[in-house]
């Protein structure tokens, strides 16, 4: 079988990036021949001589709606080329104007954009009026992108149903949640003093952008306020970041601590004791599932992508997610019960096995090749009028 995959990056070190490139693995492993439409691809992978690698290149434009829309004309120039020595195309989202056989879903803008959490809700200036724009595009882009494609892979059940309130078929729908590395990601013991974190204390983690409250860290400190006996570190770039300040405006400089931008996330999610992530709007994040498979408890929001993996034997899923007082309690009921945090961490581990990398991206290829031998089969019905009718599996449309 020919793949073509096309999207903007396929490489470790990046959420989109990283689901790429384990499936791209999966695909030479099975002996597929692979052509890859990106900007950047890992050296490792076109080293391959399966892979040929077409480079999209968009790194001169300095605005990422202009660099996306660069993308989408120059890979379907390419295509409109080229589709006909294809057996099968994967897509991510809006990416480009070429109809795919599966486009895999990480988020959806319609949703974002109806979100409370919108940045165009909290910057009033030219900031805030382009990400508008900006997510405005991509939700009527995506809308197109999604009702042309055989089928769609959503990455949550959230993202599940956020493409069905926009007119996504559920029965051309599959959900593959994303894989995490369970090698990297594991329990055990980290010396908090190297990692500038203080010992013998409860320790919780929160890890995201903190330059804007989607992922509302402003909930977590609040709620912080009524757990005395709990510390925070905290792991994302503090620069232009309101949070600092509002943490010692509550009083809580002592017991909360901005690790920065940090690349040992691993090593410091060893050194905590339970993850809060109540995110505002998330379609499926990668840090619940690392969190997880450190054997973290996990507290987190319905509006958090990923929260259904947060079984009650793991965590808990909040209904609310800007709810203080519930996020508080919930963090009390952790923080003092130590049996439960040890039974809680043993359950988040063996749900996170259930979740590699390998799996995720064996999912995919399953799908690529099931979809492509009943392509073959529909052409060899068509040329024989006796044979019976074949129909494709989860109600997806014939390619066009």
């Amino acid at each position: 079988m020919k793949l073509c995959i096309v999207t903007h990056r396929i490489k470790k070190g990046d959420g989109q990036g990283r689901v790429n490139y384990e499936v791209v693995k999966e695909v030479i492993r099975r002996g597929h021949q692979l052509t890859l439409l990106a900007t950047e691809v890992a050296p490792e992978v076109t080293e391959c001589p399966l892979v040929s690698w077409v480079k999209i290149s968009t790194e001169n434009l300095p605005l990422e709606l202009m660099r996306n829309f660069v993308f989408a004309k120059k890979s379907a120039n390419w295509l409109h080329k080229n589709r006909a020595d294809i057996d099968f195309l994967k897509v991510n989202g809006a990416i480009t104007t070429t109809c795919a056989d599966v486009n895999a879903v990480h988020f959806v803008h319609s949703s974002w954009l109806r979100s409370p959490a919108h940045i165009s809700r909290t910057r009033r200036d030219i900031y805030g009026f382009y990400q508008w724009l900006y997510t405005a595009l991509n939700a009527y882009w995506e809308k197109y992108a999604f009702q042309k494609a055989r089928v769609v892979v959503a990455v949550s059940e959230k993202v599940a149903q956020e493409l069905v309130n926009i007119g996504v078929q559920r029965d051309r729908i599959r959900v593959i949640v994303n894989g995490v590395d369970l090698v990297e990601f594991s329990p055990g013991i980290s010396d908090r003093q190297k990692l500038g974190l203080p010992a013998d204390v409860t320790l919780a983690l929160f890890a995201g952008d903190i330059r804007t409250s989607r992922k509302n860290l402003d909930t977590v400190l609040q709620a912080l306020v009524q757990v005395p006996d709990l510390h925070l570190a905290v792991v994302g770039g503090i620069t232009d970041s309101p949070f600092p300040k509002l943490a010692a405006s509550l009083g809580l400089s002592d017991r909360v601590h901005f690790l920065g931008y940090r690349r040992d996330i691993a090593e410091i999610m060893r050194s905590a004791d339970v993850f809060v992530f109540p995110s505002r709007y998330e379609a499926c994040t990668l840090v619940l599932l690392e969190a997880l498979a450190s054997g973290l408890p996990v507290i987190t929001a319905t509006t958090t992508g990923g929260a259904e993996l947060v079984t009650p034997e793991c965590g808990l899923v909040l209904p609310n997610s800007d709810d203080i007082a519930a996020l508080a309690d919930a963090m009390k009921l952790i923080v003092t019960d130590y049996t439960l945090r040890q039974t809680m961490a043993k359950a988040a581990r063996a749900i996170a096995e259930q979740h590699s990398w390998a799996t995720m991206a064996q999912t995919y290829v399953d799908i690529f090749e099931e979809l492509n031998e009943h392509e073959e089969h529909s052409s060899n019905t068509h040329l024989s009028p006796s044979a019976g009718s074949v129909t494709l599996p989860f109600g997806a449309a014939g390619a066009n």
